[in-house]
């Protein structure tokens, strides 16, 4: 039987009304803390208009304002390692991709992040195929005919990516080790000056993400050889793939996704997985992605987690296999 009087149980009632409202107070606050997504790389690149898109989606959804950081700086680096020395509360993500995540640590010795024990993998946003592209003046129709003038005029031919070590200079090397065929490598600080030069013919080729060629490709300035995801892209229906061009097997899609700071707790990230995998699903973001040639991947922490796992001892091959150097 409780021995409470009457106004004992009206001041416990009160001060357990007073703490629910505290609660609730606090749980508002941290609601309305702004999520920083850090992006590692200038503004208008494949990773902020991604991160940007994502953005507009999740906060609304999560009741927060959600602010694109952009971080740009070695690589993705720079970045990279101010979000995995951040609190581990879901109020710090980055927007990382196949560089930071999977290339950068066999191109920096001294990284100062680990991709598997740095961060905790929320969600695979998209892939984006690298597409081989040549001048409309060249004579190569085909991979095929790349590869057969490349053996023919070896030291001769040459490609461009955004810098050594870029996505696209991966790709090529990928491609090269794959295929046994010699090219120079010509690289420049950007993606933007490399296809600049592909235009003007001062280089033969690039394979590099579809936004910065596609443009060109529709316009009739670029010939599109082949494309480096498993599948065509539904935007260029009648190009091959490498894979159907020689190479069965061949996949070197650009990926990006998102990632938390480890030790952040899985509740926080199975909400995020959730609100991000449907913002992919709208038509909306399908149609903008689309738009830059990007392919919507929604799936679980796990699977992205694994990709990483996978892509990490795979790049590093390429890497020491083709000689790859940074600047």
């Amino acid at each position: 039987m409780s021995t409470q009087t009457p106004s004992s149980r009206r001041r416990g009632l009160l001060l357990g009304a007073l703490g629910a409202l505290a609660g609730a107070s606090a749980a508002q606050a941290q609601t309305a803390r702004p999520l920083r997504l850090v992006v590692p790389f200038p503004p208008g690149g494949s990773t902020d208009i991604l991160a940007r898109a994502i953005g507009a989606r999740l906060g609304p959804a999560l009741g927060q304002t959600v602010v694109i950081d952009n971080k740009p700086g070695a690589g993705g680096s720079l970045g990279a390692t101010e979000v995995a020395r951040a609190e581990a509360d879901g109020n710090t993500l980055l927007m990382g991709h196949i560089g930071t995540l999977a290339v950068n640590p066999a191109l920096y010795p001294k990284l100062a992040y680990d991709p598997l024990k740095s961060f905790v993998p929320v969600a695979w946003v998209a892939r984006v195929p690298n597409v081989l592209v040549v001048n409309a003046a060249s004579p190569c129709k085909s991979l095929a005919d790349l590869i057969a003038q490349a053996r023919a005029r070896p030291g001769q031919l040459s490609y461009s990516s955004g810098g050594n070590g870029s996505a696209a200079n991966i790709a090529f090397e990928y491609l090269k080790l794959r295929a046994n065929f010699p090219m120079l490598h010509i690289p420049y600080k950007g993606t933007a000056p490399s296809v600049t030069d592909l235009l003007g013919g001062q280089v033969d080729a690039t394979f590099t993400g579809a936004p910065g060629v596609l443009p060109h490709v529709r316009s009739g300035k670029l010939r599109a050889l082949a494309v480096s995801s498993p599948q065509r892209m539904a935007v260029l229906p009648n190009v091959p793939t490498v894979a159907e061009s020689g190479m069965p097997g061949f996949d070197a899609d650009q990926w990006y996704g998102i990632v938390a700071p480890a030790g952040t707790p899985a509740a926080v990230v199975a909400r995020l997985n959730a609100e991000i995998n449907q913002a992919l699903q709208t038509p909306a973001v399908v149609e903008q992605l689309a738009a830059e040639g990007a392919i919507p991947t929604p799936n679980s922490p796990k699977a992205f987690g694994d990709l990483i796992a996978r892509e990490i001892p795979r790049w590093a091959e390429v890497v020491k296999a083709g000689h790859v150097k940074l600047d």
